[in-house]
């Protein structure tokens, strides 16, 4: 790995067969603000990748037009080797069976239960049996360690715990080779979300999923990821593993992963997450 700077990203060595997504030169704004300005990105098929950075520099946004949900105005983004430009509807919905998506906060649908929450995808993509579609959802709603009594129950009847996990079901519900997830952990308590990310490390572990991960939690980046991306300034500022991270000399780098919250969550979180997982 390259030594990283304020000006470098140093990027993996990897063919293009190798890449789940490929982004070059990607821009996009809002009105006459410019959220992402150039930005060149690299993620590696089974990998964990972590994104980092200040509140409003795009990380949800860098997602979210990956995704197809925010226009860009320029740039080139491709999904296993596919450029999404080139793609007409079919194609499209085709290569959707392929990620699965697990929104900040859930995002599920207040009005259906765990289970019909989990076969919205199975129902939009696949022609199956009501019994089918049962059984899938009811699979998925295990793998995700939740227990069976809670397909019926909606999402105002869960814990943030629960709903963190019926998301990721729902997310995992085509069986994807790709999972973006979006601050999975946010407002779960440190016991829960140590939890989360063994949950998270194991099912990509088991499944060889691809992870692109939006988090601000510097536990998950230590439990779960292979490599982290910091965003600033409309760009990937650096990438590359928690160690070139620590190593870096780039101011915000710095003051990330060696300020006051960084030592103290060193000292309280992280001991917490520790236990946590040693006793599953």
């Amino acid at each position: 790995m390259d030594k990283l700077n304020d000006n470098e990203t140093a990027r993996p060595s990897a063919a293009q067969g190798q890449l789940a997504i490929r982004v070059r030169d990607l821009v996009v704004g809002f009105g006459e603000k410019l959220v992402v300005n150039g930005l060149d990105l690299d993620v590696l098929k089974g990998e964990v990748m972590g994104f980092v950075g200040g509140s409003g520099t795009g990380k949800s946004v860098l997602m979210r037009t990956i995704l197809g949900l925010i226009a860009k105005r320029r740039g080139t983004i491709e999904l296993f080797g596919t450029d999404l430009d080139r793609l007409d509807i079919s194609e499209r919905k085709r290569l959707e069976r392929r990620f699965g998506v697990m929104f900040q906060q859930g995002a599920l649908f207040s009005g259906l239960t765990v289970k019909q929450n989990v076969q919205v995808p199975l129902r939009e993509h696949l022609d199956l049996s009501g019994r089918l579609a049962d059984e899938l959802a009811m699979l998925k709603i295990e793998l995700v360690g939740l227990q069976p009594d809670a397909a019926d129950k909606y999402p105002s009847e869960l814990s943030g715990g629960m709903i963190k996990r019926a998301a990721l079901a729902r997310a995992l519900a085509l069986d994807p080779e790709l999972v973006f997830l979006d601050e999975p952990t946010s407002g779960l308590d440190p016991i829960g979300a140590a939890e989360f990310d063994e949950l998270i490390a194991t099912l990509q572990k088991t499944l060889g999923l691809t992870v692109f991960m939006v988090t601000h939690d510097l536990d998950s980046l230590y439990a779960t990821c292979d490599r982290v991306a910091a965003l600033a300034d409309g760009k990937v500022i650096a990438s590359g593993p928690i160690s070139a991270m620590l190593a870096s000399d780039h101011s915000w780098l710095r003051a990330y992963f060696h300020g006051e919250r960084a030592r103290q969550r060193d000292l309280e979180a992280r001991p917490t997450r520790s236990i946590a997982l040693r006793a599953r």
